[in-house]
């Protein structure tokens, strides 16, 4: 009868990274770290991070560039909150700097407001709505990262 090796190598490393790109893109730091919660060495995560990199199943750049464009079609982030948000991804910080200017030069952050505000509150106005209400949705838009300056020139207009 065979023993089980009880400690994981590089070849299980491999495979297990594998099945957890299928089911969703990492940046190498993130990808490091679950393989290391998963229990194998930290050698052997880098070692499979690299080869990830070099057969270019893992690309930090491709994910900061979906994940900030899927972001803004969902309105979900923009400005500081979408750099936080990639950088706690583990995204590096120069390619961040990349990424949000290529963003800021395509979208114009009133007119990002003003959508969001169009498909989320579509029968909200500025002039008939109450303090609670206008303070409910600047909260809203803020957590998002819009700036307060956005906010009150989307709303007026």
């Amino acid at each position: 009868m065979k023993s089980r090796n009880t400690e994981p190598d590089a070849s299980q490393a491999y495979g297990c990274a594998l099945k957890l790109l299928a089911g969703r893109d990492y940046t190498a730091r993130k990808l490091g770290e679950k393989l290391r919660s998963r229990g194998y060495a930290e050698a052997d995560s880098e070692t499979v991070v690299l080869r990830l990199t070099t057969e270019g199943w893992l690309n930090d750049r491709r994910f900061a560039e979906r994940f900030a464009d899927s972001a803004l079609a969902t309105g979900r982030f923009f400005g500081p909150r979408l750099r936080l948000e990639l950088r706690r991804r583990g995204v590096p910080d120069e390619l961040i700097g990349e990424v949000l200017g290529r963003i800021h030069d395509e979208h114009e952050e009133c007119g990002e407001v003003r959508s969001l505000l169009e498909r989320r509150f579509p029968d909200f106005s500025f002039a008939a709505a109450d303090d609670r209400e206008k303070r409910r949705v600047i909260g809203f838009l803020q957590r998002r990262g819009f700036g307060l300056g956005s906010i009150y020139d989307a709303m007026r207009d």
